[in-house]
């Protein structure tokens, strides 16, 4: 069954009924919401990085990316942006694109009623006040929606992006080849791409894996015809 196809749309509305919202982070339910996983245009892959912003890794990841020409979404948590509010106007001035991750890196299954929701809108609003744009996309933390945060995020107007492929960068053995290798059976036009800019969440120090790697994954794109950008230039509608 083609992906996108209204068969396959019908099996993943019933797997989220069944499954719940939560399950939007498995990869079988991923594949049949193709709109939900952030699949766009098919001469382009979009670029996006979480859990930052942090002043001791996302300099560099802006240094590299304005030495290879390329632009990518940040998706930033608001405690990381309310402590360095600077950065995150570098982030923007530098060309790239700003979304909001929510305020911190929670499980929002385990969250009291009404939490969640309030700290993604806290951060929709710090990104608004530090940008001076409106964001427009969400990526819950661990890729798990819930009811509520689904909710919420259409209230603000943010619409949900998950990824297509990942680079595994957050694990202490994760190196550049390694990531090279998570991503490249995903390289192809319309994938979203998930990196970290940071190890807030992670083990300490991966994220020079995920920046060792951007050469490589940007070289591989471009020589396969594919441009490399923000969600913003993904087609996504």
């Amino acid at each position: 069954m083609r992906i996108g196809s209204p068969g396959a749309a019908a099996l993943a509305g019933l797997a989220l009924l069944y499954a719940g919202p939560a399950a939007t982070w498995l990869p079988a339910v991923r594949r049949l919401t193709p709109r939900l996983a952030g699949v766009g245009a098919a001469g382009h892959v979009a670029l996006t990085f979480d859990d930052g912003p942090d002043p001791r890794s996302t300099p560099r990841f802006l240094d590299e990316l304005e030495r290879l020409g390329c632009r990518a979404t940040f998706f930033v948590l608001g405690e990381m942006l309310d402590r360095h509010p600077g950065l995150g106007r570098r982030i923007a001035g530098d060309g790239h694109e700003i979304a909001v991750h929510g305020w911190r890196h929670d499980n929002a299954l385990l969250a009291r009623p009404g939490r969640m929701a309030a700290e993604l809108a806290r951060a929709a609003d710090l990104v608004a006040a530090v940008t001076g744009t409106a964001p427009r996309w969400y990526r819950p933390p661990y890729g798990v929606l819930s009811a509520e945060t689904l909710a919420a995020a259409r209230l603000r107007r943010l619409r949900p992006v998950l990824w297509t492929a990942w680079g595994r960068d957050w694990t202490p053995a994760a190196s550049p080849d390694s990531v090279v290798a998570a991503l490249a059976p995903g390289l192809r036009g319309g994938a979203t791409l998930l990196l970290h800019d940071t190890d807030h969440t992670s083990a300490p120090g991966c994220w020079r894996s995920a920046l060792g790697a951007l050469p490589r994954l940007v070289a591989a794109c471009r020589a396969a015809g594919l441009r490399v950008g923000p969600l913003r230039d993904h087609g996504l509608h």
